[in-house]
């Protein structure tokens, strides 16, 4: 069947495509309900400009191709999308008149493939503007910092993996409440506390259902993922470890993760191991069984790489280390915006994330750990709200999570990352999910034909980001020179020297992409990049 929705890359909803809809719904009226339509030629389908005005005429001339089509499947498509269908008159869809936010308002059913589309060949080879369920650029109008020109281009933002900007929902959400109740939480016994408290807790409980964590004792508020994997390193590792001890990150970890456990380990004389990585940015997870001995005490690892975007196998990684009981901790920066996380299914000890690399405000993250293991351990900083009694010979604390979470909360911005769990949940992670998978699949087939430019790391699975260098032109000034056309990016270690001096580098370009970029963002990307390249052969 034509892609009566996708011909040069319109959309169902494109003003010319719906006065080519109005067109056919006259042309399909004023036809014999017995008469075959028969147009011998796309010359012949000109004639639809009698029908209606000049601009029609102009909407016409750019939707259809020049090039001959089989008229029989464009009327067949044409009739089923004047029912309220597809334009595929062969595949199942159903409709769903109250999404606002698809290009295509016929939502595939959700049976178990990618975004739930069915699998069969055909759809498999349909291009991306075909399978992708977000709308992009309507998305982006919900951003207010992406309508802005930096250097006298319109900004792309692709330093998604760094942070992620706001929606004005999330923006509104925190001015709301400062505008209207803010409080302290939890002590108060007036109207403003009380409603403070309430949202609060209520984040907390949205933090539960998004991650599926039991219950929402188990949810930590924390400043983010560096606070959090501190506080667990902090509390569990110094209260558990002991001389001779080891505990296992690994190559591809973002400092955050490698730091503080060297610091714990060498406070408490125990040993810090490492995973090992591959030339293609995967780790080598036979090699993570040989480092388990019986004095490995903990294991913390990163979910997604910051730097070539590897999604690490971590539901095996935490079956081998239970296998020896072995409690993991999972480091969750880079994938909670990117794939589902359901922390009960990985079997997780304990799971970190930062609220701003979802959307999020800055200063708010969560530490998601196993109540069981929460009730054992020891605070890690004293003052108001962790405690029960207080004496001057002794207290007694308070029970998780607020055990760990001392004095007067961030509030405002714990309200904030539950808006922001909100507007992913509307959109749909497995739906994010996709359409960032074929931009950055994109990204790396068009950067790949750039003369002189070099992909680092090829994973077997990877999401969002895309690291490469220049030959000849240091990374650094690769960055500035695209800022200069309006691109950010990232243009660094990432703080992540371990995984790229396993491959070989010290720093790359690093593209990363979120919901609201567009193939409009990669083509300016790669056009920047192959001007780059071009001034410097000169």
């Amino acid at each position: 069947m034509v892609d009566i929705q996708n011909i040069n890359g319109y959309g169902i909803e494109d003003p010319g495509f719906a006065l080519l809809r109005e067109v056919a719904q006259k042309i399909l009226i004023e036809r014999e309900p017995s008469s075959e339509l028969e147009w011998s030629s796309v010359k012949d389908f000109a004639q639809v400009g009698k029908y209606c005005p000049e601009e029609a005429r102009e909407a016409r001339q750019s939707v259809l191709p020049d090039s001959s089509l089989n008229l029989t499947e464009l009327e067949a498509g044409f009739k089923q999308l004047l029912g309220g269908g597809s334009g595929y008159a062969d595949l199942p869809y159903f409709g769903d008149p109250d999404d606002s936010r698809g290009a295509v308002k016929a939502v595939p059913q959700d049976n178990g493939f990618g975004i739930g589309i069915p699998e069969t060949e055909k759809l498999r080879s349909l291009h991306y503007e075909e399978v992708d369920t977000l709308n992009s650029e309507e998305i982006k109008k919900d951003f207010p910092v992406l309508h802005q020109k930096v250097n006298g281009h319109d900004l792309v933002w692709l330093d998604n993996g760094a942070t992620t900007q706001k929606p004005i929902q999330v923006i509104d959400k925190i001015s709301d409440y400062y505008k209207n109740y803010n409080s302290n939480i939890h002590r108060g016994a007036h109207t403003l506390a009380a409603r403070a408290t309430d949202a609060y807790e209520e984040a907390r409980e949205k933090v539960q259902r998004f991650i599926n964590a039991a219950t929402s004792e188990e949810i930590i508020f924390v400043r983010g993922t560096t606070e959090g994997i501190n506080l667990v390193a902090q509390t569990y590792g110094r209260q558990f470890l002991t001389p001779g001890d080891e505990v296992i990150v690994s190559e591809l970890d973002h400092h955050a993760n490698i730091v503080p456990w060297q610091q714990v380990a060498h406070e408490r004389g125990a040993t810090l191991k490492a995973i090992p990585t591959d030339k293609n940015g995967d780790l080598i997870l036979s090699e993570f069984e040989r480092l388990i001995t019986p004095r490995t005490r903990f294991v913390s690892v990163g979910h997604v790489n910051n730097t070539f975007g590897t999604i690490n196998d971590v539901k095996r990684i935490i079956d081998i280390a239970h296998g020896h009981n072995i409690p993991v901790l999972i480091d969750g920066a880079q994938s909670i915006a990117h794939t589902p996380v359901d922390v009960q299914q990985l079997g997780a000890d304990f799971f970190v994330f930062s609220g701003h690399k979802i959307y999020g405000p800055n200063g708010i993250g969560v530490v998601y750990g196993r109540k069981d293991l929460l009730d054992k351990m020891q605070p890690w900083q004293g003052g108001g709200n962790m405690i029960k009694d207080v004496t001057i010979e002794r207290t007694e604390y308070n029970v998780p999570p607020a055990r760990f979470e001392a004095g007067t909360p961030n509030v405002a911005d714990a309200i904030g990352l539950g808006a922001a769990l909100d507007y992913v949940s509307h959109l749909g992670i497995r739906n994010i999910e996709a359409h960032e998978h074929k931009l950055t699949e994109y990204a790396r087939e068009q950067l790949a034909q750039i003369k002189g430019l070099t992909l680092i790391g090829n994973p077997k699975n990877r999401v969002s980001v895309v690291s490469f260098v220049l030959d000849g032109i240091p990374v650094p000034e690769t960055g500035t020179l695209l800022d200069k056309e309006g691109i950010a990016v990232r243009a660094g270690h990432h703080c992540a020297q371990p995984a790229l001096r396993a491959l070989g580098y010290e720093m790359s370009v690093r593209p990363t992409f979120a919901l609201y970029n567009t193939r409009e963002d990669v083509d300016k990307l790669v056009i920047a990049v192959r001007k780059i390249v071009g001034q410097r052969s000169k």
